[in-house]
């Protein structure tokens, strides 16, 4: 299990871990559910990526981590607007995302670059 080694997924998990922690008296169920599954997609399609075998799905996997990198990201800031979550505390879970997404957009390039694919970022499907 690679996945286990990687920093980015560590980060993913504790970010993740984080959000639930601070999300658990919301009383908002659907707002608390859909922030608490972005959170969780980062770092599980992190997992499920790097366990598979073909280097195109690894990218699909690592794409769809990074869109719920942005995901979280801007449900974080619409917590912060409605008083859902402390500007304080949303920052600094913002600050501990952005680095995330930079990090699974330079995996992508990397990945790309090793199976000579020079196609965008998106799943054209």
């Amino acid at each position: 299990m690679r996945f286990k080694q990687l920093k980015v997924w560590q980060q993913a998990c504790r970010l993740s871990c984080d959000i639930y922690k601070l999300m658990k008296e919301c009383r908002d169920w659907g707002f608390r559910d859909q922030i608490t599954r972005s959170g969780l997609s980062i770092p599980s399609n992190i997992a499920e990526g790097e366990d598979r075998d073909s280097p195109k799905d690894q990218i699909r996997f690592l794409n769809i981590a990074k869109s719920s990198t942005a995901e979280l990201i801007t449900q974080i800031y619409i917590g912060i607007e409605v008083g859902y979550i402390d500007k304080t505390e949303g920052l600094r879970l913002i600050n501990e995302a952005e680095p995330i997404a930079g990090s699974l957009g330079k995996l992508i390039k990397t990945k790309k670059s090793r199976i000579g694919e020079d196609t965008p970022d998106y799943d054209t499907q």
